[in-house]
């Protein structure tokens, strides 16, 4: 008995759909859809203007981080084999992802702190301390700008076992005595 009742609600619900549908779909022939065809153009401008707004910002983002990281592989090691250049990018992007350093590359590259030594601000990497512009037109930078892109786009992959310092093998700062090294790269040592 009960399941009777149940198929004859099924069946008057079906039919009070399907009837729904038919005269939506004969009402819908008969009308003016302009307005309709209005509202929904007005509904895409609304929705993708924001969305290609934030695409644009994040491309945006992605070159001056590019730019940046490119700069430092120029500089840091441009005589550099691949791997010694990713190694230096690397480093830069581990900073990134630490807690101790800026969050964005070009904060990182350009962060400056108080020597008290020398009593000014130093640069974490030299090169951002000199005046005149680097020439960009050459092999070595284009080299470095591929470096960068390759560098970034892998960034989420465990690079030189987090290594956030290095410097050239002819050097001994006496910071690098209290780090533990993780690496020696071409002209350069890798230390956590």
């Amino acid at each position: 008995m009960f399941q009777r009742f149940f198929n004859h609600i099924l069946e008057q619900l079906r039919s009070a759909a399907t009837n729904a549908w038919h005269n939506f779909y004969f009402h819908w022939q008969l009308k003016d859809k302009t307005a309709y065809i209005l509202v929904s153009l007005f509904i895409l401008v609304i929705v993708s203007v924001p969305l290609l707004s934030y695409k644009l910002v994040q491309y945006k983002k992605y070159q001056q981080d590019i730019k940046c990281l490119a700069l430092n592989i120029f500089h840091e090691a441009r005589s550099e084999s691949e791997a010694g250049q990713l190694a230096v990018a690397a480093v830069t992007l581990n900073r990134v992802a630490s807690k101790r350093y800026p969050n964005t590359v070009c904060d990182v590259v350009y962060q400056k702190r108080w020597d008290r030594i020398r009593k000014r601000y130093v640069s974490q990497f030299s090169w951002t301390e000199f005046d005149e512009p680097p020439k960009l037109k050459s092999k070595a930078w284009y080299r470095a700008w591929r470096v960068a892109e390759k560098a970034y786009q892998h960034k989420d992959k465990t690079q030189l076992k987090g290594a956030i310092f290095y410097h050239a093998r002819y050097i001994r700062p006496s910071w690098a005595r209290k780090k533990k090294p993780v690496a020696r790269i071409g002209t350069h040592i890798f230390y956590k």
